[in-house]
């Protein structure tokens, strides 16, 4: 079980100069120490409770079945539908792989396009968030992948 942190937020201060950044510097890292070698506690809490209860562990294991059921779903979907397009490139690996990511394959140049001009946001050495590809947008992001693969 993962559960993300709890520390989120950003601190940002402007100093006069390099003397007085190199002192507030100094100064957070002290405050921020104790944070980082203190977790908080209620995270380890959650878990014991989920695991510790049948019933809610059980819920839980549905739950996590539920959710890699459905980005195994758009897996296929998103191989499906590039496919369907007449994509000439083996699309295999999209459901070959597993997990909440998915390496496409694309090119940097590749990936750019499909931000510029589908707006559509991965890293820029193409991986993509499964967890963003749902029924509602799986078919323009396979248009879009198809498109922007295709050779010349």
């Amino acid at each position: 079980m993962g559960l993300y942190g709890q520390r989120v937020g950003c601190l940002s201060l402007v100093c006069e100069d390099e003397k007085q950044a190199v002192v507030v510097k100094s100064q957070l890292q002290q405050i921020a120490r104790p944070m980082y070698s203190n977790p908080p506690v209620h995270g380890a809490l959650v878990v014991s409770t989920v695991l510790g209860n049948p019933d809610l562990k059980q819920l839980w294991l549905k739950e996590v079945k539920g959710m890699a059921d459905r980005i195994i779903g758009m897996r296929s979907s998103l191989r499906e539908n590039i496919e369907k397009l007449g994509s000439p490139l083996s699309w295999e690996h999209i459901t070959n792989q597993i997990g909440m990511f998915c390496y496409s394959g694309m090119t940097l140049e590749q990936v750019d396009r499909l931000t510029n001009e589908y707006h559509i946001y991965m890293t820029r050495n193409g991986r993509i968030s499964m967890a963003g590809v749902t029924t509602g947008n799986v078919e323009y992001l396979a248009k879009a992948i198809n498109e922007v693969t295709k050779t010349t």
